[in-house]
């Protein structure tokens, strides 16, 4: 799989980068990311796209042979990579708030980092 991400307001950096599936993918709606805390911090995630209307779009979840882990979790989103907030703020998902960031994709290690989304609705 690809995935690409053009330089935008989300997240600086641009990237072309490909990976070898390891599964499906699945909608994924939280993340336990480590880098603004050791212990770790639970934050909803999403998509963010080019549509200035309508920006938010569904992130996955997809493993992923990972060279160094052996198995990783890559999540993904849309053309301008994924946004992530702490779950506990409360507020609508917005470039302008200094409680959200983008990355252009994230690689975890543990599926315990991640919670799917139960609609059913995956890739």
């Amino acid at each position: 799989m690809i995935v690409e991400v053009e330089s935008n307001p989300n997240c600086e950096c641009s990237l072309f980068i490909r990976f070898k599936e390891a599964g499906p993918p699945r909608r994924v709606v939280k993340v336990r990311v480590f880098e603004r805390r050791a212990e770790g911090e639970w934050c909803w995630v999403t998509g963010w796209s080019d549509d200035p209307d309508r920006p938010t779009c569904p992130a996955y979840a997809q493993p992923v042979e990972d060279s160094g882990a052996g198995l990783a979790y890559l999540i993904y989103g849309g053309l301008y990579g994924i946004r992530m907030k702490p779950v506990a703020v409360d507020e609508e998902w917005t470039l302008d708030s200094t409680n959200q960031w983008g990355e252009p994709y994230l690689s975890l290690a543990d599926r315990k980092d991640l919670e799917y989304a139960t609609d059913g609705n995956d890739a």
